[in-house]
């Protein structure tokens, strides 16, 4: 029964797999458009460099002229036998305009090239911003964080597509170009020649571009794979996970399951390589049939004498060039294709939806520095992707300047009612409203203003300690960076610093930085939330790293630092919360209990009976102490 049913859902799997590779086989966003995006943004940051690759494209093909009519030009003079300062000076001239046009083409592309990076990195900086201002609910969805990881590979370095897209760009235009002059040059030459040329090249370019979307067409097959890989290397790579590895010796099991999908992308790079070789050998063949029709038919009419030997040279050179031209183009257009399978990322991340209003939406009613009422009206959420509801039915009020505190067991979905409540999150179902208004409405980054947030996991930035408190570079008002450390329990570790608030944090990114501790760091992030001035605070069991008596004691500090604010507390210690106007319990994903601390024991509930087990615990540890 067990291995009819893997069967079935390995069949399943397949079909899925296929049914996604067919929906996704074309890009959202196709060559031209690609293409008339980047010229747009060139001529509105750096449009000389659309003046320069033209330039850089004319002087190519005054070389490639000059070349060609060097030697015939050489021969001709000589079958001619002209006297040999008319021969130097023949060659004197092609070879000065070698020279002139070699040095200037050289120059222009250096300069250019500075603006090719210019523009590749304000196309980073678009990616980063949209990462940093993004609906919060973009960042758990899975097709905006593959495009995301595919899109920074187009930026980073100088072969990736947002600058090596230039060259091919201005090669292409420098191949047109250069066919156009090479098509009159063998208009006496005879057309059937022509006709064979060009039916043995355009084949390979719609080939080559055949094969060249094959990655595209199997980019959920390398997501997959590239999503087991990333989660090994990503978890084995946190300092947190250093401890269970060496003490359970995990070593071996994340090494196999690292080796196996290494596996499944080796057999997918072999299979990607086979598709390239046949592509490679098919244009071999092509460039063998049509170099090799051009050349006897030209060794022909010298024989039969309808050519001279400067002629066959120029034209034996041109059929060259001619092919060249030609082969040119196509390959820039495969190039082009290619690219802008990779710009594609790029612009479908920069404008995916946004589910969330910014600047479009409403503004936040009441004033920004005043409390207001928040209320959950039937709630429901579910996370994407997940079969059950995370919270369901939840009915909420908070009134301006109550504290609130939100407890129960852990994964009960305390973290993610918070998220609801600051507008992180959407309900799935339900609505949430400020002061009357459904949040949905309003502008989602100027709601955001009106919370101060102190979450279990927050952002250390790289800079000073002020730099964290403010969360700004600029305008940071030092007296009030120094009164927030103080009022979060930070001042003695600040005074300690080497440089005090100036000294540097996140060893990651400075050599000198200087490392806090679990609870130090806690305390960082408060004096953050405090800097903020917003009517709503919220934390986050922002005490997880202290012990029991330090919770309560700064829980305490909190409850005065909150004082004509509305305040959010999570925690699962239920004791450091008995302070808060109402206590609610969170479980089986809805609200349990509800009620001051004195009124939810007295009902002898399941807070009670949580409160018992956890304060029996604490007496008892107390006890074996002294």
């Amino acid at each position: 029964m067990s291995e009819e049913l893997g069967k079935r859902n390995k069949i399943n799997r397949k079909k899925n797999r296929a049914n996604r590779n067919e929906k996704e086989s074309k890009p959202a966003y196709g060559m031209y458009s690609c293409v008339w995006f980047m010229v747009k943004l060139a001529a509105r940051y750096e449009p000389l460099i659309l003046v320069s690759g033209l330039a850089v494209t004319a002087l190519a093909v005054v070389q490639n002229l000059a070349n060609l009519f060097l030697s015939p030009m050489v021969l001709r003079a000589v079958e001619q036998k002209v006297s040999v300062g008319r021969l130097a000076a023949t060659i004197g001239i092609f070879i000065g305009v070698l020279i002139i046009s070699s040095g200037a083409s050289n120059y222009v592309s250096g300069v250019d090239r500075y603006r090719r990076i210019t523009l590749r990195t304000i196309i980073a900086a678009l990616l980063n911003d949209k990462a940093a201002t993004t609906s919060y609910c973009n960042l758990n969805d899975e097709k905006f964080a593959f495009l995301e990881s595919k899109a920074n590979l187009c930026t980073r370095d100088n072969s990736a597509a947002a600058e090596a897209v230039w060259n091919t760009l201005f090669g292409l235009f420098r191949n047109i170009a250069g066919f156009i002059i090479y098509l009159f040059l063998l208009a006496n030459v005879e057309p059937v020649l022509l006709v064979v040329l060009l039916a043995t090249t355009i084949p390979g370019y719609y080939l080559n571009k055949y094969i060249s979307g094959w990655g595209w067409r199997h980019r959920e097959e390398e997501r997959e794979i590239e999503r087991g890989i990333n989660c090994v290397t990503e978890e084995a790579g946190k300092i947190d996970a250093a401890k269970d590895i060496r003490i359970f010796g995990m070593r071996t099991w994340l090494n196999d399951m690292y080796q196996s999908s290494m596996r499944l992308l080796q057999a997918f790079c072999y299979r990607e390589a086979g598709v390239y070789l046949w592509s490679n050998i098919a244009d071999l063949v092509l460039t063998f049939l049509r170099n090799g029709i051009a050349y006897l038919y030209l060794i022909r009419m010298v024989l039969d004498g309808g050519l001279s030997a400067s002629e066959f040279l120029l034209y034996f050179s041109a059929v060259g060039g001619f092919a060249g031209w030609v082969q040119g183009i196509l390959s820039d257009f495969v190039n082009l294709h290619t690219q802008s399978l990779s710009l594609s990322y790029v612009f479908e991340c920069i404008r995916y939806p946004e589910p969330y209003l910014f600047e479009e939406g409403v503004p936040v009613p009441g004033e920004k520095d005043t409390p207001g009422e928040i209320r959950l009206e039937d709630v429901t959420f579910r996370y994407p992707g997940a079969e059950e509801d995370t919270l369901k039915h939840i009915n909420l009020i908070l009134r301006p300047g109550e504290r609130l505190a939100v407890v129960g067991l852990n994964g009960a979905g305390k973290t993610t009612l918070v998220k609801l409540i600051c507008g992180l999150l959407d309900p799935t179902e339900g609505r949430i409203t400020w002061n009357g208004a459904d949040i949905r409405t309003l502008n989602r980054r100027e709601y955001y203003t009106r919370f101060a947030a102190v979450f279990q996991e927050s952002l250390l930035i790289p800079g000073s300690l002020a730099l964290n408190v403010a969360a700004s570079e600029e305008d940071i008002d030092v007296k009030r960076v120094q009164q927030c450390v103080e009022r979060a329990g930070l001042s003695e570790k600040a005074a300690a610093l080497p440089k005090g608030i100036d000294t540097l944090l996140n060893r990651g990114v400075y050599d000198d930085a200087t490392e806090l501790s679990g609870g130090q760091y806690q305390r960082l992030t408060l004096a953050r939330a405090l800097y903020r001035e917003s009517p709503v605070l919220l934390l986050d069991e922002p005490t997880s790293a202290l012990d029991p008596i330090a919770e309560s004691e700064m829980y305490q500090q909190y409850d005065r630092m909150a004082m004509g604010k509305s305040a959010i507390y999570i925690s699962h210690r239920l004791a450091s919360t008995r302070f808060c106007d109402r206590i609610i319990l969170i479980e089986n994903a809805g609200i349990a209990e509800e009620g001051t601390h004195e009124a939810l024991l007295s009902k002898k509930g399941r807070y009670a009976y949580l409160y018992g087990v956890q304060s029996r615990y604490y007496r008892q540890d107390y006890q074996a102490a002294t």
